[in-house]
């Protein structure tokens, strides 16, 4: 039987409105069209209730902007159909383990400024190439193919036990954007970049569980960075002892 509607459950809270979080229900008509949690979102907003927060931008998974927890799991809001979900209630909440503004949107402060902490960009060696530019090979390009496509939407630091519980714990997306620079040979900061990430709030502070690499909406893997940046770090270590 084709359903004709969807029951969004959603997190409530207005920090200067409302002493304690609550979930409120509406109910979104479903249409021909295979609608999307965002959608349904707008709908929400748009329709029902306009005084609903939550972040979005680019509509295209790009952006990263709509991540939140959507039935158990974080998600792109986008590029999440509400039929792909089977259920007759959709319950959403926003990013874990960071101060709440207002219902679904996070204050992701921490969040950037451990992006900003780690470099992310290439920083030149003390050799400049006489070309004018940093020439790859095909084998070079490819050791840094799946590290590149990060969108930055905070799935795996939400998700990550330790960012919960440690808040100087860099965090997953961390990790994975500084091997993007240590396996890229253009940069020339690799043992820069392997100090910040070697100490008791680096890589060596992850329990291995796993759930980065699950939640992560552009099936990259954060828990296989941290284990090449472990390895990357032993093998320095190891070349200054030589």
């Amino acid at each position: 039987m084709v359903k004709d509607s969807v029951c969004f459950n959603i997190f409530r809270f207005n920090p200067d409105d409302d002493k304690e979080p609550h979930f409120q229900k509406y109910e979104v008509p479903l249409n021909k069209i295979d609608l999307t949690v965002l959608e349904g979102l707008y709908y929400i907003q748009q329709r029902l209730d306009d005084s609903l927060a939550f972040r979005s931008s680019c509509r295209a998974a790009v952006c990263g902007s709509c991540a939140m927890h959507i039935n158990g799991k974080h998600r792109l809001a986008c590029n999440t159909l509400i039929s792909k979900l089977e259920s007759a209630t959709i319950t959403i909440q926003p990013l874990a383990h960071m101060p709440i503004i207002k219902d679904l949107l996070v204050d992701m402060k921490s969040f950037w400024e451990n992006y900003e902490y780690i470099k992310p960009y290439l920083i030149t060696g003390k050799t400049l190439p006489t070309t004018g530019e940093h020439a790859q090979d095909q084998d070079e390009r490819a050791r840094i193919d799946n590290l590149i496509d990060c969108i930055l939407c905070a799935c795996c630091h939400s998700s990550c036990p330790v960012t919960a519980t440690n808040e100087k714990y860099f965090g997953p997306m961390a990790f994975l954007n500084i091997d993007r620079f240590v396996s890229d040979t253009r940069d020339g900061a690799k043992e820069e970049r392997l100090a910040i990430v070697n100490d008791e709030h680096g890589v060596w502070r992850c329990h291995s569980v796993f759930n980065c690499q699950e939640v992560c909406p552009k099936d990259l893997n954060p828990s296989g960075s941290i284990a090449h940046l472990k390895m990357e770090i032993v093998k320095n270590v190891l070349r200054q002892k030589a």
